[in-house]
């Protein structure tokens, strides 16, 4: 396939996918939530930066060992966001005018509305009833938009993986809840920094322990409506953003954002096995003639070799014809100097 004919066809499917679609809204990607849906309450007030949740991720969700163990705290040191190997993590942060480091859990927020839900038109996220965003990647095509669309930069893509790539971030223990069992790390905290709920009663929770000590608090639950509201939420000792909290993103639900774009999603699942087709058999293309070109490469290197080979060997016969026949010349040069000298000895007898 040449790039007349791949272009050719995707302008066909653009005609195609450009007829009257359904509205934004139909295409199922705006909701409102699930308001009896159970979330997490983070108090930083009370975490110690053990990191045991971080062990307890790991473990239930069966990931790579690391390279440091999860006892070894030197690794606070620096700020680290979540990988495809480590979905959950917990940042030391120095506040000025604070004797004690304040410390945070990092993790997958599970928005109400979900901006990777929104930005994924196949589908792969969904916000559950129940208050997880999980993830199919049965069905996911690695577009990594939804990587794109988080705020809170959460989802990390398994690149060292060749041939079965996932996107990587926390379901909130999704399968745990199914059997009825609490999320790793909430059951393992030693502090009870982390309570598990429904977010309805979460929000009530945080915002008592704001009033009843509020010189210990910071007069915020962070995610009660940050992007919509989250079912994870966070209250700390001091301002949001001294603990590497976003607070730039208002109110406004990731889906109102991306209702407009998501008229487009028909035709862009419309034009996906057009532009997949089309790049493999372009790539196929290409492919075929790089070997075209190395093999012919290889070729003509081949030929300038024997083509080398041939007059090095040309030059090696000549010279050795040359020295062959002037060594004969030598020798006859010898003989008939020997015969002259011996017929000059017998006439001078």
């Amino acid at each position: 396939m040449n790039r007349r004919r791949f272009m050719g066809l995707l302008s066909a499917a653009g005609l195609t996918a450009a007829l009257p679609a359904p509205s934004a809204l139909a295409a199922g990607r705006q909701f409102s939530g699930h308001p009896d849906g159970f979330g997490v309450l983070f108090d930083s007030e009370r975490c110690m930066g053990c990191r045991k949740c971080e062990q307890a991720c790991n473990e239930v969700n069966q990931l790579p060992v690391p390279d440091r163990p999860f006892d070894d705290l030197t690794v606070l040191e620096q700020q680290r966001r979540t990988t495809a190997k480590a979905i959950t993590v917990v940042n030391r942060y120095d506040v000025p005018g604070r004797e004690q480091p304040v410390f945070r859990k990092a993790q997958c927020f599970h928005c109400m509305e979900p901006a990777c839900a929104s930005a994924c038109f196949v589908r792969a996220f969904q916000k559950t009833p129940q208050g997880p965003v999980t993830y199919d990647p049965s069905v996911c095509v690695g577009c990594r938009y939804c990587m794109v669309a988080c705020p809170f930069n959460i989802p990390a893509y398994e690149y060292d993986e060749a041939f079965s790539p996932k996107v990587m971030k926390c379901t909130m223990c999704a399968p745990r809840l199914a059997e009825g069992k609490l999320p790793a790390c909430v059951e393992i905290c030693p502090k009870e920094a982390l309570v598990f709920g429904k977010r309805i009663d979460l929000v009530r929770m945080a915002w008592d322990r704001v009033r009843k000590a509020p010189r210990r608090y910071a007069q915020h639950v962070y995610g009660e409506h940050e992007m919509g509201g989250t079912s994870w939420l966070v209250v700390a000792g001091v301002k949001p953003e001294l603990v590497g909290l976003r607070t730039d993103l208002g109110t406004t639900p990731a889906g109102e954002y991306t209702a407009g774009a998501l008229g487009a999603v028909p035709m862009v699942v419309s034009l996906w096995p057009v532009l997949l087709t089309g790049l493999y058999a372009v790539g196929k293309r290409k492919d075929s003639e790089e070997r075209k070109e190395r093999e012919a490469a290889v070729r003509e290197a081949a030929q300038r070799e024997k083509n080398e080979a041939e007059r090095t060997l040309s030059e090696f016969k000549a010279k050795a014809d040359k020295e062959k026949a002037e060594a004969v010349e030598r020798e006859v040069r010898k003989v008939l100097s020997e015969e002259a000298r011996k017929r000059a000895q017998e006439e001078g007898k």
